[in-house]
């Protein structure tokens, strides 16, 4: 138990490709700050973090930006990420998600509906590097297979106990007596 409890408080640590238009970043810096290795890369979408071992990618868009630049070239930068990275998310930044950011998040799907587009509202960079650093530990193959085999460990932990269970045991057993 107390091995389990050190793994957990163990400081994930990955790299990240980060497009070189966020080099002076409030989330560039925060992931340098948490010890993570950075690597700025021309060739990678603007605005877009990729946590290559974890096979995720991120775009950030500004919910501001959005209204100010034409729809269309938004919606051309996403098709192209789409057309780059299977799993990938939008992270549509707004500190304050009213009618105006709802009916983008809205268009968006719309567009993109039956790709493999993950919209997420985020409020600020706090928040938004938490959650990319979540979805990126838990697609990371190490973690998956700890928590593939939490998952399994809980199951059959929950199946043994299982009052049902021991009932069916209970009447398989009454019945090879007789």
């Amino acid at each position: 138990m107390t091995d389990s409890c050190s793994q957990e408080k163990m400081r994930w640590i990955t790299t990240v490709i980060v497009s070189s238009s966020l080099q002076g970043h409030e989330i560039s810096m925060s992931l340098q700050n948490q010890k993570h290795r950075i690597r700025y890369s021309d060739s990678v979408e603007d605005g877009c973090i990729i946590f290559s071992l974890s096979g995720v990618a991120f775009l950030l868009a500004d919910a501001q930006g959005v209204f100010v630049t034409d729809r269309e070239v938004f919606f051309e930068r996403i098709k192209k990420f789409m057309s780059i990275h299977r799993n990938g998310f939008l992270l549509l930044s707004a500190a304050l998600h009213g009618p105006k950011e709802w009916d983008v998040m809205f268009k968006v799907q719309q567009r993109f509906l039956g790709s493999n587009l993950r919209i997420i509202p985020v409020h600020n960079t706090a928040e938004a590097i938490k959650l990319m650093l979540t979805i990126a530990k838990t697609t990371s193959k190490p973690h998956l297979d700890n928590i593939r085999y939490r998952m399994l460990m809980a199951k059959s932990q929950i199946v043994e106990q299982s009052p049902v269970w021991k009932m069916l045991h209970q009447r398989h057993l009454d019945c090879s007596l007789n």
